[in-house]
């Protein structure tokens, strides 16, 4: 008996272009797999090297390039798979053919539907390489605050005080307001505002204020018919600690300033804090 005649060959030769596309697939998942993983031991041996010099494990710059190119070289090992195996089939290969015989229309429709990924992916890129954020950073964007805890392609997931997660599209962080507290330093600034009466002794205030234990200024910053507004900074703390710390430093003014007699009642038209 022939080899060609054998129920396996046969089988080949008439799904020759599916198991090809088959192949290519597993190909793509396996070394995908394999560079993952390469990247994930090449960031332990870091780590591991660093513990042994006694140094930081690895930078927040660091980090976030490491992550974010390991995500998006296995994206495109993933997606060239994709490819080679639809290019084995010659049906596919005409219906491509006829779409791109309209390429204007095939353009403008595909690029509408998938403006929104292509415009996350993009500013994910931008974000990898100018870093106004890194994994570790405590950010605020838009009412939001937390620490980042990943930037992915299309995605940035930040870590809230209260252990929720917020996800922001990478479009609208490279287009809006970032504040990074831990941009330059791991230390976030400490600031709360009180509010006085219209008639009330600000110069006591500013003076039972300042006396605060870690307060660093107290200064009126806005007097309106409502009120007197006094802004108080305290030392500079971890940024994982920022909220709590402000949440107890409004506090203890609100107590000195009671215990003073420099807060009103309620009822005054003024703001407590």
């Amino acid at each position: 008996m022939r080899l060609a005649d054998l129920p396996i060959a046969a089988f080949f030769d008439d799904y020759d272009d599916e198991v090809t596309a088959l192949v290519s697939i597993g190909v793509a998942l396996i070394l995908a797999g394999l560079v993952d993983r390469a990247f994930v031991r090449a960031g332990r041996a870091a780590r591991a090297m660093a513990g042994e010099r006694g140094t930081a494990a690895m930078s927040p710059v660091t980090a976030t390039r490491l992550r974010f190119v390991r995500r998006l070289t296995v994206a495109t090992i993933l997606l060239i798979g994709a490819l080679a195996a639809l290019a084995q089939f010659g049906t596919l290969n005409r219906l491509a053919t006829s779409l791109l015989a309209s390429s204007a229309l095939a353009a403008a429709v595909i690029g509408f539907a998938a403006r929104q990924v292509l415009a996350n992916a993009v500013a994910g890129v931008m974000l990898a390489i100018t870093q106004p954020l890194r994994i570790g950073d405590h950010v605020e964007f838009e009412g939001e605050s937390g620490t980042v805890e990943d930037v992915r392609l299309n995605y940035t997931y930040l870590r809230s005080p209260a252990g929720g997660r917020v996800v922001i599209p990478n479009e609208r962080l490279a287009a809006g307001v970032l504040h990074n507290d831990t941009i330059v330093s791991p230390l976030g600034e400490v600031g709360v505002c009180v509010w006085l009466a219209p008639d009330a002794d600000a110069d006591r205030a500013l003076a039972v204020l300042a006396a605060l234990e870690d307060v660093t200024e107290a200064v009126v910053a806005d007097v309106t018919a409502d009120g007197v507004r006094i802004d108080v900074a305290g030392e500079p703390v971890p940024s994982e600690r920022r909220a709590a710390r402000q949440a107890a430093l409004r506090a203890e003014a609100l107590r000195a300033l009671r215990a003073h007699g420099l807060l009103p009642g309620a009822g005054n038209g003024a703001p407590a804090a």
